[in-house]
């Protein structure tokens, strides 16, 4: 089973083998057609009513004329010319059309129940083959997303569902477009909307993201006490140097301590005074 797509008006459809090689009306086909035919002229101008159609810029009309697919393939856009009684049409919308997944319960790969749901964004590519070949084309590609969609997410982790999105929407979009081919539809881009976990399991996520967080502000504060140590230590080293840099930093502790609490100031006496005292 295959066809063959030469434009969107003018279509080889080979699905359904030689009925659809085979043109010819037969005998009784082409006696209603005259007997059709007849009725227009004798009607006439009335029946311009019922045989004239227009459709617009964005659909396609897929005529069948005695239950046979008509030469030519689909018609439009503009005005179009029907055998009434023997012929009929189906319109298809060539426009690019939206459909939300239903939200999908999924196991995924390491045992994690989510629900997770996707918009996709499609469009009619061959109205003759979305008619001829398939019941419903809009249909069937929902099911056919849904299925797709609960596959595709059985594979992956928990992790990967939660990061990986966009590739796996890419994914999911090659596998529908291919698999909608042979339906003349044409899957242009899918989307993964949401993805919601059990309630526990968002406790659980929580509580170790806090965890994580409490972990390193501990470590980022032990790294700042380490480096405040090692700078003490080297002030210690250069005040024990020069005995002139502890009475300069007694003399900035008092310009600190007069600046924010001038009420009692404690004057410290430096020792070398007090111990030129002491030999006295």
């Amino acid at each position: 089973m295959s066809y063959k797509s030469k434009g969107t008006n003018n279509v080889d459809v080979q699905r359904f083998g030689a009925d659809s090689k085979d043109n010819g009306l037969g005998f009784c086909g082409w006696i209603l057609t005259v007997l059709s035919t007849a009725i227009v002229i004798v009607t006439f101008p009335f029946s311009l009513f019922f045989c004239i159609k227009v459709v617009q810029e964005y659909e396609r009309a897929v005529i069948f004329r005695l239950g046979r697919l008509l030469h030519g393939g689909s018609k439009g856009p503009g005005i179009f010319f029907i055998l009434p009684c023997i012929e009929n049409y189906t319109k298809v919308d060539l426009r690019t059309l939206t459909f939300d997944v239903p939200p999908q319960e999924v196991l995924t790969k390491d045992s994690v129940t989510v629900s997770v749901d996707a918009v996709v964004y499609y469009h009619v590519q061959n109205a003759v083959i979305s008619v001829a070949n398939v019941e419903n084309a809009h249909h069937s590609t929902r099911l056919l997303a849904q299925t797709t969609l609960r596959n595709m997410l059985g594979t992956k982790n928990l992790h990967e569902i939660l990061s990986d999105r966009e590739t796996i929407a890419t994914s999911m979009q090659s596998v529908l477009d291919e698999c909608t081919d042979v339906w003349g539809i044409k899957v242009e881009r899918v989307e993964i909307k949401d993805v919601r976990l059990p309630v526990q399991l968002q406790r659980a996520m929580a509580a170790e993201a806090e965890a994580a967080r409490e972990a390193r502000a501990k470590v980022i504060a032990a790294e700042g006490e380490q480096k405040s140590a090692r700078a003490l230590k080297e002030a210690a080293e250069v005040i024990t140097q020069s005995p002139a840099a502890l009475q300069l930093r007694y003399l900035q502790t008092l310009n600190t301590i007069s600046a924010e609490k001038n009420s009692t100031i404690i004057f410290p006496l430096p020792i070398d005074f007090l111990n030129h005292f002491v030999k006295n």
